[in-house]
């Protein structure tokens, strides 16, 4: 084990290093994603297969996302209660990938409602901490730039694994064998993180601390933040209630619906690089103008037919990609080192309490009436932007 001196001495150049160190732990994201992302591009329509109806599937994404994000609450004081970053991240992705493969067991929708869960309660434990060790580098290479980095590796993982499942529904091996075979990236992304671990045992080194910020809690304009986003999380339609109405409406076969997934995450990659870089350079004011225009994915997607649908799941995945790159990093921005643990865990709480709301409503919304969906996604959206706004100009302009 490296002392501090001897860390520094090894890597004398400190932003070639904490790139390094994004890019291993992208492609620990990447094949991670290909595993869960390529699970979540089939589950709606294989929730609907084993008898769910929209109500359950729009409650059991919002509840996944309920559980995993409350739990970040905990996950990252404990991450920085304990130093522990490596540990954790560890377990968590340990707990979210082994879900995975067992989605080809299931039998019932309770069943594969169940893993769902857990692969979300895995994604839970890992991310403040996992967060927590990139904003160190981040924080050597430019924060929006680092994230989105990260984001689009992420995205590109989640782009192939949809690709991979709809390969095997090509060639007629159906949902138990689209999970099982992403028991391989899952693999991989363990191996891959545990020779990250090995190589990088203390990534807060990257990033001399500064005893100044260190004694900052958390500033009145990260619950301001924490406020907007809340809004943006609530209408944001997630991607197994699109696909489950994709398969009831018959807008296009159950083969294509992963191939739509993938399209958005490849604009999601993209989007987080290109937007990552302009927060950089522009704060906040580039997430309030991605949310304008990604508001419009919820009319797109289900009030109109395959090329509406493409649009939709077009500007679907640009809001996406802005929201994982920028969000992320606006933290950094905000918060000490010592308190991004637990800043990441408050906030990803907030995010996913208000997305199982949002989930849970317009799944019932569904069951009732389309063209209510599509108005609550869109408000609530919108309503996040005269926030974002006042955060943007009270800290970023004043910076």
């Amino acid at each position: 084990m490296m002392n501090k001196s001897e860390y520094y001495s090894e890597n004398r150049k400190p932003k070639r290093t904490a790139f390094q160190f994004v890019i291993l732990l992208g492609i620990v994201s990447l094949l991670a994603d290909m595993t869960y992302e390529g699970a979540r591009s089939i589950t709606g329509p294989y929730l609907a297969l084993l008898g769910a109806s929209g109500t359950v599937v729009g409650i059991v994404a919002g509840l996944g996302e309920l559980i995993g994000y409350s739990l970040r609450l905990l996950s990252g004081y404990a991450a920085d209660r304990t130093g522990r970053y490596w540990t954790i991240t560890i377990l968590g992705y340990f707990v979210n990938l082994i879900a995975v493969p067992f989605l080809a067991l299931a039998g019932r929708w309770e069943i594969a409602a169940a893993l769902m869960i857990t692969e979300r309660i895995g994604k839970a434990i890992r991310t403040p901490a996992r967060d927590a060790m990139l904003s160190h580098a981040t924080k050597q290479i430019g924060q929006g730039w680092g994230f989105g980095l990260h984001e689009a590796m992420d995205q590109i993982g989640a782009t192939l694994g949809p690709l991979i499942v709809a390969a095997i529904f090509w060639l007629k091996g159906g949902y138990k064998s689209g999970f099982a075979i992403l028991a391989v990236p899952a693999i991989l992304a363990l191996s891959v993180l545990l020779f990250a671990r090995t190589r990088y045992p203390r990534p807060r080194d990257m990033k001399p601390i500064t005893p100044s910020m260190e004694a900052r809690g958390l500033p009145k304009a990260f619950w301001l933040y924490l406020a907007g986003v809340v809004l943006i999380a609530a209408g944001y339609v997630d991607f197994p209630l699109i696909a489950y109405h994709i398969k009831k409406s018959a807008v296009t076969s159950d083969n294509w619906i992963p191939v739509l997934y993938a399209l958005a995450m490849v604009i999601d990659a993209c989007a987080a690089l290109f937007f990552g870089r302009l927060f950089d350079r522009w704060g906040l004011n580039v997430l309030i103008a991605v949310s304008l225009i990604s508001s419009a994915f919820a009319p797109l997607v289900f009030l109109g037919g395959i090329k509406s649908a493409l649009a939709g799941m077009a500007l679907w995945g640009m809001g996406m990609g802005a929201q994982e790159s920028i969000m992320r990093a606006a933290i950094a921005k905000m918060v000490s080192s010592v308190r991004r643990g637990t800043a990441n865990g408050i906030f990803n709480t907030g995010y996913g309490l208000f997305w199982f709301i949002g989930s849970a409503f317009m799944g019932m919304l569904y069951d009732i009436s389309l063209g209510w969906l599509v108005c609550f996604s869109v408000v609530v959206q919108l309503a996040s932007v005269p926030l974002l706004a006042l955060v943007s100009r009270r800290i970023y302009s004043s910076a």
